[in-house]
């Protein structure tokens, strides 16, 4: 197997404002059929997420073996917000647009909604795609094995041509993140930018993205990435009982304290420790006391490097692909994102 390329996210500076969901809507899913499908999304957590209800509908690997999960019912994707068009442009029986019936949901139907009770209610944003997993369960799933993963760069693709739509790939993914295309009977994916990724342009949610909070690069190299993820150990897969090893990591959020009674900082997160251990498992403990440790060596004047990786002053010190070149004008439109 060649190298992995993998991406890390830093939740504390995550915005919600979903300028890397527009990118990647934009840039690949575009076309009829792929109307909810959202291969990047921005979630607000605690939440249902996108689609509602992903984390309850099973899949990855159990003790070892294949698990099929279920697959979202139409309604956890919301669907299209329904306008009177017909009225306003062709009717002349309106004169502006409305919502023309009540809509369930939408992709981010709970954005910057909080939990818990003020003055210690919590909100954080969490961006998802696909993890690209060294153990993809949605590839040992495919019977026709119209999913596989790349040797150079472990990127998981569908290959369209083969892919038969018998969506089992979407009952293993544990993340909800291979949607079906009903009017092409198939399924499809994140495909990690590969085309910009082999000619040295960063994926174009991590190039939109303005505060700078994803890092793109290789495991294997001596990169941030791999500093992160395997040295500072502060960066970990979102759902590691899943199984499935994702290439896709978190540095989990750190909230201002919770207030006690008398309406002083207490020593209590704002973000419960047990929902925090439920998304990122028992090693956020110590990812979070490494960084806040960090953080004080830096308010006292002292070197840190995980500081220095983590402002990322610099936007190409986020991507440690070969060559990574500043978009101009001139280029195409996969190149100018």
């Amino acid at each position: 197997m060649g190298k992995q390329v993998a991406m890390v996210i830093d939740l504390n500076k995550c915005i919600g404002c979903q300028a890397c969901t527009a990118a990647c809507k934009s840039l690949w899913t575009d076309e009829e059929g792929q109307e909810s499908m959202l291969w990047n999304n921005v979630e607000t957590k605690p939440g249902p997420g996108y689609p509602a209800g992903w984390e309850e509908q099973g899949g990855g690997w159990k003790d070892g073996q294949l698990q099929l999960g279920d697959l979202p019912p139409d309604e956890n994707f919301g669907g299209e917000i329904p306008l009177n068009h017909a009225a306003v442009y062709f009717d002349g029986t309106a004169d502006r647009l409305k919502q023309e019936k009540p809509m369930g949901r939408g992709a981010n139907w709970d954005e910057d909604t909080s939990s818990g009770d003020y003055p210690n209610n919590y909100h954080f944003y969490l961006p998802r795609l696909c993890n690209h997993c060294t153990k993809p369960a949605c590839l040992e799933a495919c019977p026709v094995r119209a999913i596989y993963k790349r040797e150079q760069d472990g990127i998981v693709l569908v290959d369209e041509d083969k892919c038969q739509g018998f969506r089992l790939c979407n009952r293993a993914c544990p993340y909800d993140k291979v949607y079906f295309n009903y009017l092409k009977n198939k399924s499809q994916k994140c495909i990690f930018c590969f085309p910009r990724v082999e000619q040295g342009v960063a994926p174009a949610c991590a190039r939109q993205c303005p505060g700078r909070l994803r890092f793109v690069g290789y495991l294997e190299d001596a990169g941030p990435i791999a500093k992160l993820v395997n040295e500072w150990k502060v960066a970990l897969p979102l759902h590691p009982e899943f199984g499935t090893e994702p290439n896709v990591y978190y540095v989990p959020p750190i909230l201002p304290p919770s207030f006690d009674e008398e309406g002083r900082f207490s020593d209590e997160p704002r973000v419960p420790m047990e929902y925090l251990r439920y998304l990122f498992g028992p090693e956020v403990d110590q990812a979070l006391i490494t960084i806040m440790e960090e953080m004080d060596r830096k308010k006292e004047g002292k070197a840190s490097e995980l500081m220095d990786l983590l402002i990322a002053r610099d936007w190409k010190s986020l991507f440690n692909i070969p060559d990574v070149r500043v978009a101009s004008s001139s280029q195409d439109s996969t190149q100018s994102v």
